[in-house]
């Protein structure tokens, strides 16, 4: 204990003084004492920092606008400090807002919209204002100009901390020669130690973005990106949330504001993909967690001797021979129709034949008979005449269970267990279990005990577990867990959801238990994947069309998953692989992690990307991987991108994605999807190597043979030009040229010995004008030469021909695309 421990109990006023003490403080002031888990923990993460927070500010502007981003950003050394320049041709800021956008934290408009943007929290730009202003002490200089504005608003400002509201220096209107767009320029205690970061930033930022122009003019280097399209982003609607993940304290606040009176309504209303059907759905999966499900016993079998008709006409009194007769045939016969009967089913039969026989007979059959019958008939179904079950007492472990309900469960237990569990074994489980369906008659459900064999799923297995563990204990036997599971399902199966009504939205609200078993329903439903109008995704095409335009390699493959959702926001998952050419042979794998299509920079070994791209067997996919885990070895990209409208990361610095299961399993399905299409490119480029080297060596011997065959036989040597295409299964592309009266006749002739057919793309260019050609063949004059096309499809061990005419003094080359160089033989 310590001292002020000690003595506390004998001063007064002590938690008065403490009381006095506790004070609110704003979120500026927070994050002023707490800038590192913004991502400003360093002056050269610091920079990259207020770096990407301007640049993904203006590329959503623009965006939002249908507006081509334009972004410059410059980096100028100004004394002992760095000076941040970032320039936009976004739609501009008004006067009114704009203070508040650069001097105020928590403050935007996307926090609570369920659509994609980059930025959420309204934090990040201001933040940089803040930072800049605690290193420098200077303020941020703020330009912005709206379209169809003759001037442009000039700020100076800093964030004052106290309030966490904007302290403006200097208001006034300037001219501009952008017509609309933001400028920001912050100093700050800075260094270029993290330019490779800054650099990756910028690119990646080009690769995912690429209908932007970026560039970037610093101290040492100057960088321009050119978009590679002019193809904006699908513009994004936001959505309502998905029932699957939504939080249970989530759906308890919706029940408090929501104005629908039903739970129909309130899921069709407030969730997206719910519509009456599937509300009917989630309404049914939650009559069985809050009231449970019926059990629907079989009805009895003619042998069994029990009389139905005769226990009707017993609880029915006072209607006269012919109407109770007809009122107790109808029960009877529907009961002996269906294949179980659950209680409820069987109050709808018994409501149903009293209707017929007033109609037929014009008798009334009141609700006092219609109960006596149900009663008569359903202690019938789970007594057969053993006695009352409400007076009937359990004996210990051999159960009170009469016989007609034993039958039944054994049935049920027989087929769900092993068959290495004899008889006896299952009848003593099913007696027990029977007798656990009659201690419910004597609960407190019900004023008449729980007459209808109603059970959640939990109390099922509670009398399941109960029993099995029971019969190890005196039969000595085992009951496992699969076995438990088994027989809990059989009976599940074949009980009766009820038709109750669910309770109404105001008695919900409040209910905790009642509303975890409607976020249980929800999520146990089986519900279309959110909609995709809230996401941007980047596309497979354009993807490639990204890594393609920064990445010199020799392949490219990209994958883009359907919605999945996590917490009730929908998300996509994408990927793209960049493999060979240019990109560095030594060392791990570049991984490239996006969110929003704004690059990760920073904490890479802290982000679910990372993890699932190392936890990946890259050596199924043909790449190198030392010990079969992390990171592969050699010229690959691996770059990841997960659009969400609430993405998980890990901190306020948005630098690194959580580890949340959903978009786990969705990353490493999207890389194995790309990665599948690198292994296919990888074995063929193999088998053509294997070819090429095949080839070769061939086109050494057959020559040597050839020359030995006609020495040894003493005939002239044998014509081997095809030899190769045939041996190797080529495809043979071999042009012959006869005079032809003044002029020349061509033939083409392509000749396919592979097992496949192909489709080829056969150009001669020739030097004279071409005439008489075959059908199927163009001709084109570019600078005095004519190229003749023909795009034959020619099937295995078939062959095709192009054939013209020239004039005698032509000249010829043969170009052949659509066939790969080592399964091509092109004589000419």
């Amino acid at each position: 204990m310590t001292s002020f421990q000690s003595t506390l109990g004998e001063e007064e006023g002590i938690a008065e003084e403490l009381a006095a003490s506790q004070q609110s403080i704003s979120i500026a002031e927070f994050f002023e004492k707490n800038k590192h888990m913004l991502g400003f923990d360093s002056g050269a993460r610091g920079l990259v920092t207020a770096v990407k927070e301007a640049v993904d500010n203006a590329l959503d502007a623009a965006e939002e606008s249908g507006i081509l981003p334009d972004i410059y950003v410059e980096i100028q050394e100004a004394g002992d400090y760095y000076r941040l320049i970032v320039e936009d041709n976004g739609p501009g800021l008004t006067k009114e807002s704009l203070p508040k956008v650069f001097g105020k934290l928590l403050y935007g408009s996307r926090f609570h919209a369920r659509e994609q943007s980059r930025g959420q929290q309204g934090i990040g730009i201001s933040a940089a204002v803040l930072y800049a202003q605690l290193t420098s002490g200077k303020p941020a200089k703020i330009t912005s100009r709206t379209q169809g504005s003759s001037e442009a608003e000039y700020f100076e400002l800093i964030v004052d901390t106290d309030d966490n509201e904007p302290e403006i220096s200097v208001e006034e209107t300037t001219t501009w020669d952008r017509p609309h767009g933001t400028r920001i320029e912050l100093e700050m205690e800075a260094n270029m130690r993290a330019r490779q970061q800054l650099h990756d930033y910028i690119k990646h930022t080009a690769v995912v973005n690429p209908h932007a122009r970026l560039e970037l003019r610093e101290p040492q280097e100057h960088f321009k990106f050119e978009r590679a399209t002019d193809q904006l982003p699908a513009e994004t609607e936001e959505i309502r949330p998905h029932p699957h993940g939504v939080e249970l304290g989530t759906v308890m606040k919706m029940l408090a504001a929501t104005d629908s009176q039903t739970v129909s309504g309130f899921v069709q209303e407030e969730f997206t993909r719910v519509g009456k059907k599937t509300a009917d759905s989630i309404i049914d999966a939650f009559r069985d967690r809050h009231y449970g499900r019926e059990m629907r016993w079989r009805p009895p079998a003619s042998h069994e001797g029990i009389d139905l008709h005769a226990a009707v006409e017993d609880a029915t009194a006072n209607k006269g021979p012919e109407p109770t007769a007809a009122f107790a045939d109808s029960i009877a016969d529907a009961v002996a129709d269906a294949d179980r009967i659950a209680h409820h089913e069987l109050l709808e039969i018994v409501e149903s034949a009293a209707e017929a026989v007033e109609d037929d007979h014009g008798t009334t059959f009141g609700d006092t008979v219609r109960e006596n019958a149900v009663e008569a008939v359903w202690f019938e179904l789970i007594d057969a005449g053993n006695g009352d079950p409400e007076t009937e007492e359990s004996d210990g472990p051999e159960g009170d269970g009469d016989s007609r309900l034993v039958a039944d469960l054994y049935d049920l237990a027989d087929d769900a267990t092993s068959t290495r569990k004899d008889d006896e074994v299952i009848t003593a489980f099913a007696d027990r279990l029977a007798g656990k369906f009659e201690d419910e008659l004597e609960s407190d459900d019900e004023d008449d005990g729980n007459v209808r064999h109603r059970l959640t799923h939990r109390r099922l297995r509670e009398h399941v577990d109960r029993v099995a563990d029971l019969t190890e204990e005196y039969d000595d036997v085992s009951f496992g867990e699969t076995a438990r599971e088994n027989v809990v399902k059989a009976i599940w199966d074949v009980m009766a959801t009820v038709p109750d009504d669910p309770p109404l939205v105001r008695e919900l609200d409040g209910d905790r238990d009642a509303t975890s078993n409607l976020v249980d329903a929800m999520r146990a439903t089986d519900i279309m994947a959110p909609p995709t109008r809230c996401l941007a995704p980047i596309s497979e095409e354009l993807i490639t069309a990204g890594l393609e335009k920064e990445f010199d390699a020799d392949f490219y493959a990209s994958a883009t998953r359907d919605a999945g959702v996590s917490g009730g926001d929908p998300f996509i998952v994408e990927a793209g692989i960049a493999y060979g050419g240019e990109l560095p042979a030594e060392g791990t794998a570049e991984v490239m992690r996006f969110a929003n299509r704004v690059p990760l920079v920073y904490q890479r070994g802290a982000c679910a990307t990372t993890d699932v791209v190392k936890s990946i067997g890259w050596r199924n996919y043909g790449l190198d991987q030392p010990g079969g885990s992390g990171l592969p070895n050699g010229p690959v990209v691996i770059m990841v991108h997960v659009a969400s409208t609430n993405v998980p990361f890990t901190s306020e610095s948005k630098d690194a994605v959580a580890n949340v299961p959903e978009i786990e399993d969705e990353i490493e399905l999207a890389v194995r999807e790309a990665a599948r299409e690198l292994k296919s490119f990888l074995n063929k480029r193999r088998s053509m190597q294997q070819r090429r080297k095949k080839q070769n060596v061939l086109g050494k011997i057959l020559p040597e043979m050839a020359t030995k065959v006609a020495e040894v036989t003493g005939r002239e040597e044998p014509d081997i030009d095809d030899a190769i295409a045939r041996i190797m299964n080529n495809v043979l592309v071999e042009r012959t040229v006869e005079e032809n009266g003044d002029g020349k006749a061509v033939s083409v002739v392509v000749e396919n010995n592979s097992s496949t057919n192909e489709s080829l793309e056969v150009t001669d260019i020739v030097s004279a004008e071409p005439t008489s050609l075959s059908d199927g063949a163009s001709v084109v004059e570019m600078d005095g030469e004519w190229f003749v096309k023909w795009e034959p499809d020619v099937g295995s061990d078939d062959e095709a021909a192009l054939e013209y005419e020239v004039s005698d003094d032509a000249t010829f080359d043969l170009d052949v695309k659509g066939v790969e160089s080592e399964k091509l033989t092109v004589n000419q």
